[in-house]
């Protein structure tokens, strides 16, 4: 869903004067309490550093919210997206909230309410970085193609990173068209990303081993092996099979 960026301003809390404690504000935007009365001020918030600080819902499955509650949280989500100027998306627990949202700012402003995925297609690799995790980039597996219901929208969206099909004309064009199937690509994972999230899942979570691995088993000079070529076969060190490896001969 678009926003405009203009409207995006601190919003009213209600407290109950019972549950003023200073620990809990961190993440009352989650909670219901009673009207007792306003704070007229905007509670401020950042994002959670985990690799120094706890943040006791960055591994939880967060709460389903009501689009009207959703939006305001998306709200205080873009305006700090703006204002720390490094990120691209933001889900409601990286700030210490328990709700199901989270906004992507890639090729345009997105809000994501109770999302769920309901199809996708054609596993990649990539590589990516999270806001709660600063300096701790991760190889994962995403999928190019997805397909996303919102609360807050009937119907669903496809974000995806395949070509297009459209043939540019020039070189200047050539090179726009890749950017955009470059920048559709990160929508989609980024969403992908907020969306585990919302899950308490983390990039951590789906960390790739890349390290490649030796299957040759390494064969020593005096280590016996049998060769063969047609139907000959041999049995001898393996220092002195190598002769006849270079004249065909296999190891079995």
């Amino acid at each position: 869903m678009k926003i405009d960026m203009k409207d995006i301003k601190p919003y009213e809390f209600n407290l109950s004067s019972d549950k003023m404690n200073p620990d809990d504000l961190k993440g009352y935007a989650s909670k219901h309490t009673p009207d007792m009365y306003k704070v007229v001020h905007y509670l401020k918030r950042e994002v959670i550093d985990c690799n120094k600080h706890d943040n006791p819902v960055i591994n939880r499955k967060l709460r389903e919210v009501t689009v009207e509650e959703g939006m305001k949280i998306a709200k205080e989500l873009f305006e700090i997206l703006v204002e720390r100027g490094d990120g691209i998306g933001l889900a409601a627990n990286q700030v210490g909230i328990d709700a199901q949202v989270a906004v992507v700012n890639v090729r345009e402003p997105l809000i994501l309410i109770n999302p769920k995925i309901v199809s996708k297609d054609n596993k990649i690799p990539y590589y990516e970085g999270c806001l709660s995790y600063p300096g701790k980039g991760i190889h994962t597996e995403r999928y190019e193609t997805i397909e996303v219901k919102t609360e807050q929208v009937e119907g669903s969206w496809i974000f995806t990173g395949v070509e297009t099909g459209e043939t540019g004309k020039g070189s200047w064009e050539d090179n726009d068209k890749k950017q955009d199937k470059q920048l559709r690509l990160l929508e989609s994972v980024c969403v992908q990303h907020e969306i585990d999230h919302l899950n308490g899942i983390t990039i951590l979570d789906r960390k790739v081993d890349t390290t490649v691995k030796r299957t040759e088993k390494k064969i020593g000079r005096n280590h016996l092996v049998t060769i063969k070529k047609g139907d000959a076969v041999k049995v001898l060190k393996y220092k002195k099979a190598q002769k006849f490896l270079n004249e065909g001969w296999v190891i079995e």
